[in-house]
Parts: structure tokens; sequence; C-alpha cells
């Protein structure tokens, strides 16, 4: 029986020294494939040796370490369902993911261990263990006792795989349910895209990937990750991203994956030169949207171009700009900032106008896929994912663009109010119903403007009740205390009165536009 088991894929590009460095650490910290395969199989194990029911969820909120991409890879290969949480989230958001999901096993830092164990119990969940960031936790000390020989779980191509959630316009986050064939699918897909190579690069074994993102959600856990491993390239691997260290790290490294902030923090780097960036081969951006500025600008200081590409948490990659021209579309060859390329051979894409018509070249409306990439659905929510697709199985994407007579993607804005913020996907109504539910307060508006670091950040308008003075920064502060740091307004203005329509409903775009040069 074939096994479409997303881990027997990667667990197979693995080269055949699997003695050769796979992961080598910032602080100096050396894994061998060997190790991998051997760790993996362990947590696998122990996994295993708690008899969960058939499609368990592992819920996973814990710092950004090797061992927590083991947990991940683990995971898979027992067969389970991996939810990667930001660790940023506080008590309230952890509350209605695990209430949510149900998972079957916890896994956390040990600093959180008493108020996270205490919401998971609550939950159902049986299983609660612990996992530091410097190899330490209770997760490691039960999986040590393990064996390290495991045969990967057979999984079906349509077997879910992870579980990733991203916030409603309405507040209420959705899970949106990966399977293994759509992970596997897209990253077979970017590795002949992207032109990863097994041969060349520093030591000879080929393409070297700086890992500078966070690992809990699509961009660092999956794009990132999967690239590596399906190609068999070692990763550079860094706890946090620092521009010196990044920079550095480039004379023995060949492609970055970053967030347009990390671009910016980069230029600001006197040690971003030609010759720092001389052994490299490619630079991706994505999960926000790149100011023509920093491409450019990029582009100046260190002779290469960024390569842009557009994905969803829904779906991974949809489109990229091209790596190389590429003999088969003659006229795809150039990198053109301020567009996210082409979709992806795999991936149909189509701009649809309010009355449901197909558009021409050039047209602005909604931005519809289907492809093997695109997710399964929203967990637990039939209508939901009903709603989001069309009759002839196009995911709806919520985000507004146009195709361009030579088959450039633009995206324009994006449905509703989201805000994306350094990467990080902020839905205004999530953050208006915290503001709205405090003392004093009548009403809120948040809005997300042009930030130079983060892309984009969001404004928050309050209106008081009658006889009450408000304070911006005791908002802030309390918002601060329930909501991760990511979501929190950069700046908020209590004014007497929110611009409405002859409908009563608040005009976002002219609040926009009134504080678009605050930064």
């Amino acid at each position: 029986m074939t096994n479409d088991n997303l881990f027997s894929a990667l667990r197979a590009a693995f080269p055949a020294d699997l003695n050769a460095v796979a992961i080598e650490t910032d602080d100096g910290l050396k894994y061998s494939w060997r190790d991998l395969d051997r760790a993996t199989a362990m947590v696998a194990n122990l996994l295993h040796s708690l008899n969960l029911p058939d499609g368990s969820r592992v819920a996973v909120q814990v710092e950004k370490s090797v061992e927590a991409m083991v947990l991940y890879l683990a995971t898979l290969r027992a067969g389970y369902v991996f939810l990667p949480l930001n660790t940023a989230y506080q008590s309230a958001e952890i509350e209605y993911f695990i209430g949510n999901a149900e998972p079957a096993v916890v896994v956390c830092s040990g600093a959180n261990f008493g108020w996270v164990s205490k919401i998971a119990f609550k939950a159902g969940t049986q299983h609660v263990f612990t996992l530091n960031d410097d190899r330490t936790g209770s997760l490691l000390e039960r999986a040590a006792h393990q064996s390290d020989q495991h045969q990967a779980a057979i999984r079906k191509a349509d077997d879910l795989a992870a579980i990733l959630y991203t916030s409603g316009t309405t507040g209420r986050s959705k899970g949106a349910m990966l399977t293994h064939g759509n992970m596997l699918s897209n990253a077979r897909t970017l590795k002949d895209y992207w032109g990863w190579t097994s041969t060349g690069g520093p030591d000879g074994r080929g393409d070297v990937l700086i890992h500078a993102l966070p690992i809990f959600h699509v961009h660092g856990l999956f794009v990132a990750i999967h690239g590596a491993l399906i190609n068999g390239s070692k990763m550079i691997w860094m706890a946090k991203f620092d521009p010196k260290r990044v920079i550095a790290h480039m004379a023995k490294a060949t492609v970055f994956m970053g967030v347009p902030t990390l671009y910016v923090r980069m230029l600001s780097e006197p040690s971003l030169t030609k010759a720092a960036t001389q052994n490299m081969r490619l630079f991706i951006a994505g999960s926000a949207p790149l100011l023509i500025e920093t491409f450019t600008e990029w582009q100046q200081r260190t002779g290469h171009t960024i390569l842009e590409r557009y994905g969803m948490s829904e779906t991974a990659m949809l489109t990229s700009n091209p790596y190389a021209a590429d003999k088969r579309y003659a006229n795809q060859s150039e990198r053109r900032g301020g567009t996210v390329g082409f979709p992806l051979p795999d991936v149909s894409l189509q701009v649809i106008g309010e009355d449901g018509r197909k558009l021409p070249v050039g047209e602005i409306g909604g931005i519809q896929v289907k492809g093997p990439n695109v997710f399964k659905g929203y967990w637990r929510m039939p209508e939901k994912t009903a709603e989001e697709f069309t009759v002839d199985g196009y995911f709806k994407t919520g985000d507004v663009g146009k195709v361009d007579e030579r088959g450039y993607v633009t995206i324009v804005g994006r449905s509703k109010d989201l805000i994306i913020s350094g990467g990080y996907n902020v839905y205004p109504a999530e953050i208006e119903g915290y503001i709205n539910e405090m003392k004093g307060v009548s009403e809120s508006a948040v809005v997300g403007v042009q930030h130079p670091d983060f892309g984009e950040v969001g404004v928050a308008v309050v209106i008081a009740k009658l006889g009450t003075a408000l304070k911006p920064e005791a908002i802030l502060a309390e918002l601060k205390a329930n909501l991760a740091n990511f979501k929190i307004p950069k700046r908020c203005f209590v004014v007497a009165e929110l611009p409405r329509n002859t409908m009563g409903k608040v005009q976002k775009n002219l609040l926009r536009e009134q504080y678009k040069g605050l930064f």
C-alpha cells in the first residue's frame, strides 16, 4: 500500500549520508539527518504510547527550537494532526482554540504550564507536556525512553495533517484543515519552481536555507521547513531574527525567506552589501505587501531582486514571481516589484466581479483559486466552508486583485478590513470587540494604515460614552492584557464621532485616509 504521509516524502528526501549536518543553530549546535530521524521516531513512539484516538489533534504553543520542529514532524510521522499556536496568544485566545479543536495532547512552554494545563484539562485534554527552547521539558524526558525506530503511519493524501487557525472578520477564528496531499503537492511544486538544488552551494551539497521565521504559521513551518527538507538541504536555524547575524550567515547560505519587515531591518544595517550577499541565490518575501521602495533599495544595495509570492493559511503558496526564465513561459521571466507573479503551475486563479462574472485582464475583483494545495475546509464549520467555495470548486480568498496582460497577479487590497502587520493577520472586528466592552466606551473602529517597518499597523478610533473621559494609553494597556502583541494598535484616538454613510455604517475608508500619514 502506498503511503501518502507527508513525513514519508520528506524522510525519503534525506541525503544518503545521514551523518551530514541537517541543521546548524545560531548558537553552534549541530543536528545530523540521523539525529532528526531518531528524534522524530522517539517522539512519534511517545505519541503512539498514549493510545490516542485516530485523527487526534496535538496543539503546540512553544518557543521556536529545533525540538519544536521535531515535534511537528513526529506528529505527522505518527499520523496525528498538528495544531500550531502563536506564542503571543493569551489565555482567552488559547481557551477558544483548545475548546474548539479539542486536542488530545497539548504541549506548552514550562513557564506557561500552570495556566495552559488548567485550560486544557478543563476542556477535556488528557495529556499536557512541556517543551522549552533549551532542550528541556517533560516531552523530551518522556520521549527519551522510547525506541528510535518507527514506521510512519499510513495516511492517504486526503487525510488531515494540520489545522491552522485564521481569524475571521467576525472575530471568530476558523481552523483551516490542511491535508498531507495539500502540503506535499505545494512543497514539490515550489522545489521545482524556485530552483532548489542539491549540487553546488557553500559546502558542495546544494542549497542552504537561513531559517529566521517563527514556526507557528504557514511561512516558517511549511514553506521554509518543507522547502529545505524535500530537497535534503541544510538549514541555518535562528531562534530569533537578528539582522546583523542573518547578514553574517549569508556567506555560508544560499536561500533566505522573510516577511517585508525583516528586509526593512536588514537594509538599516551597514554590513548589508553586495559582497555580503554574493553567495546567496534567492531572497523570497511574502506574508505581507512589500513596499516598492524596499524592493528597489534591496536591488541597489545587494544586486539581488527579491522574489515576491502570495499564499494563505488555507492554501499555502498560490502564486510566485519567477525564479528564472522558463522556456515554457516566454513572457514570465522578470521578477516585478508590486506584483506576486503568476499562479503556480498546478493552481488555477480567476478574478471575479461583484456580479459573479469572470473579469477580463486588468479589471479588479475578488481572487478565487483552485488546486491540489487548497485546503479541505474549516474545522467543524460546514456552513462556512460551503459559503467560501463556489459550485465549481474555487475557494474565495477574500483578497482583491487583478491580472495584467502578461499574467502577473497584483493584490490591491483585501475584502473586509484585514490588516497584515509584520506578516501576521489582524482582524479589526476582534480588537473592536474587546475595546467596545471596556468601561466608558461607546463605540470603536480599528483600521490599518501604512507603516515603513511593519507594512501595516492598526489604529484605533474610539468614541467615549457621554460624560466619560477616556485615555488612549489606558485603552491600549487594557488591550495588551488580553491580546497578542501583534494585534495591538500602534495608536489610539478618542474622537467625538465616526464617519458614517447614509445607512449608518462606519466609513473605514475615510478613517484610513485621515490617518494614512501617521507613520
